[in-house]
């Protein structure tokens, strides 16, 4: 495969980086391991001798000045580290960015926009007649009213709604978890498994369908507590997953299908749970063959609070003591055709995808076979003998 990334500061980092608590994990070919790193103006700065994981940073009381308070050994200038991180053109001897997570539980809550997943099931049940998409359409407006965004699952309102959906032959297991009481909190992936920005991003070859789903990915402390975010790319087997809910793991946890980064921005008194409440996250694919699609998924359409998705995570009946991080869906569904008219949107090797935001960055990933992918062979073991080694723990 000769596709290769082109990364760059000005999309990589946040509009107001300059202002961001921003923390990652760098590859250090030195110590043959990763190193956790602050990304200020002025480089990129080693804090491992203080917290040797990012788990270790994000359970600071506040991990934002903590970050901003260790001063740490320098690596070099931003850029330099950012050229080297495309996997396509990587020189082995010289550091690169990791993913920004590393011993935190990888999770995912799943159809958390209400507003998509009724249109979804509208559509299913109308089998393409607008009349009759019109006649179910307006039935569910008489009961909940015209703004579906605020729906709140597991309300009254919810419960009526589903009953009409079933007796209407809608019902599926999306629609209890769309607008039932129970969120969907799925593990995407196990600990140290995802992959960062510049990395190639794993699509399963027996699958003919499928796309990318960007999102907020939300960092969570062993406490519950909401510490920062970063960007995520949940890629999702369409046709797997169809086949059967129960094969839910086969479309999501396969080599390389997890992407996530740039980097973590802690909240402060400059950004803040408010913000991801508010956040659209932008998505492109530039296909090999001249192909392009944008899209959006807006967080103000959320049907569930994305506290409310960490509080279903994180309770006193589920605990994760190096904390997680929670993929907080999307409102994205790809329609456009890609091949021929009617046939959709599937991806092709070679597809480059950028997710971003102003406030969080940009992740971009090219996508490969999994097989194809550079198979996941540093694990939690291997993380702890090399700080072992390190003098670090």
């Amino acid at each position: 495969m000769s596709t290769s990334l082109t990364l760059t500061s000005a999309t990589t980092l946040p509009q107001d980086a300059q202002h961001a608590a921003l923390a990652g994990r760098v590859w250090r070919p030195d110590a043959e391991g990763p190193s956790v790193v602050a990304i200020r103006p002025d480089g990129v700065f080693d804090i491992t001798s203080r917290f040797p994981t990012m788990r270790d940073l994000c359970e600071t009381p506040d991990p934002a000045a903590a970050l901003r308070a260790t001063p740490g050994e320098p690596l070099g200038d931003f850029d330099t580290l950012l050229a080297n991180t495309s996997a396509a053109t990587r020189e082995i001897t010289k550091p690169w960015f990791l993913t920004p997570v590393d011993l935190q539980a990888l999770k995912a809550a799943g159809v958390t926009f209400a507003v998509s997943m009724v249109e979804r099931v509208i559509e299913e049940r109308a089998r393409g007649n607008p009349e009759a998409a019109k006649s179910i359409r307006a039935e569910i407006t008489a009961l909940v009213g015209d703004d579906l965004q605020k729906l709140k699952p597991g309300s009254p309102e919810a419960q009526r709604l589903k009953a009409v959906l079933i007796e209407q032959g809608a019902w599926s297991q999306y629609l209890e978890v769309g607008i039932g009481p129970d969120a969907e909190i799925f593990s995407k992936a196990q600990p140290m498994a995802a992959v960062g920005t510049g990395a190639d991003a794993g699509l399963h070859p027996i699958s003919t369908w499928n796309n990318p789903e960007p999102e907020v990915v939300l960092v969570v402390a062993s406490t519950g507590a909401i510490v920062g975010a970063t960007l995520g790319n949940d890629v999702n087997l369409r046709d797997v997953e169809g086949r059967s809910a129960l094969l839910l793991s086969k479309a999501k946890d396969n080599n390389a299908s997890c992407a996530i980064g740039p980097f973590i921005r802690f909240f402060d008194d400059r950004f803040s749970l408010d913000d991801v409440r508010r956040m659209e996250v932008t998505l492109t694919v530039e296909g090999p063959e001249g192909f392009h699609m944008e899209g959006f998924s807006n967080l103000s359409l959320i049907s569930r609070d994305p506290a409310d998705l960490v509080g279903q995570m994180v309770n006193v009946h589920h605990q994760y003591p190096d904390g997680a991080i929670l993929f907080l869906g999307t409102l994205f569904a790809p329609v456009a055709d890609r091949d021929a008219p009617g046939k959709g949107f599937t991806h092709k090797v070679g597809d480059i995808v950028t997710i971003a935001a102003p406030q969080l960055g940009a992740l971009v990933n090219l996508m490969r076979h999994t097989n194809d992918c550079p198979p996941w062979t540093f694990g939690t073991s291997h993380l702890l003998r090399n700080l072992a080694r390190r003098g670090l723990l």
